[in-house]
């Protein structure tokens, strides 16, 4: 669906304020009118993923077998507020410092924005155009680099390759055929991130139905590379893995909001 079909759409209809980066002006929120997406998700070893959060302010969450969450998630936004580009992040789920964590907090991910503790720290987020590098580490400190990202996901197949930009082979790629799935809602989504010192809170609004599936044969491959996304990846011992769930659309809408501080900003 295009912009000009989702203008008139309730889900669309927000103040806009509009902010300076340095590769141009943009209003937030940003809308994501027509978009495809796959995320990945994986359990990873807690301490390797509490040991990436640390720093920030942040506790890993821990869920079934006492792992951590870390999320790979693969989009191309073919049409968004600041024009089409695709993006490919890896984030860790997690709390501030201080917050008591649900006793289940992947069934808590489920409660309206407004009661969501557990949110993503992302610790990659690469993009393919200089506008959407700029906004996301300008405005919420977000950890962007520019470079070629592919995305192929042709009804259960999908094949997805982010770009070493020192040296442009893979850096990673993502690819297979998904499991069996059953449909199921996109969820809302809390951001945590650090900007200028202080952790903020960003809340990103979703829409569109989607696919939940069992992986399948998709696997992630990560190059033996001295890039750092490569080196957090197999850090975390994500090489050749298997997610344990994943979900696809070619349905997702989004309002990426402006990211709140704090009020306790717990110290990293």
């Amino acid at each position: 669906m295009n912009k000009s079909a989702c203008e008139h759409e309730f889900f669309f209809q927000y103040p806009l304020t509009a902010v300076t980066t340095s590769e141009g002006q943009v209003e937030l929120p940003i809308l994501y009118y027509d978009n495809s997406a796959l995320m990945a998700l994986f359990r990873v070893d807690y301490d390797k993923a509490q040991a990436m959060v640390a720093s920030q302010g942040l506790q890993a969450v821990r869920v079934f077998g006492g792992k951590a969450l870390v999320a790979l998630a693969c989009y191309q936004y073919r049409e968004t507020s600041i024009a089409d580009y695709n993006e490919t992040g890896v984030a860790i789920a997690a709390v501030p410092n201080g917050t008591q964590v649900p006793a289940f907090p992947l069934v808590s991910m489920l409660n309206s924005l407004d009661k969501a503790a557990v949110g993503f720290h992302v610790v990659d987020l690469p993009v393919t155009t200089p506008a959407a590098c700029a906004a996301g580490f300008e405005l919420w400190g977000l950890p962007k680099f520019v470079t070629p990202i592919s995305f192929s996901l042709q009804g259960k197949q999908f094949d997805g390759a982010v770009t070493d930009p020192g040296t442009g082979k893979d850096l990673l790629r993502l690819s297979g055929k998904a499991g069996i799935g059953v449909p199921g809602p996109l969820l809302d989504l809390v951001l945590y991130s650090r900007n200028h010192g202080k952790l903020l809170r960003t809340l990103v609004n979703t829409r569109g139905g989607a696919q939940f599936c069992l992986p399948g044969s998709i696997r992630l491959q990560v190059a033996d590379s001295v890039h750092p996304m490569a080196q957090r990846l197999h850090a975390l011992g994500l090489s050749n893995a298997s997610p344990d769930l994943l979900f696809h659309t070619h349905a997702l809408q989004l309002r990426l909001n402006a990211g709140a501080v704090l009020p306790f900003s717990p110290a990293p």
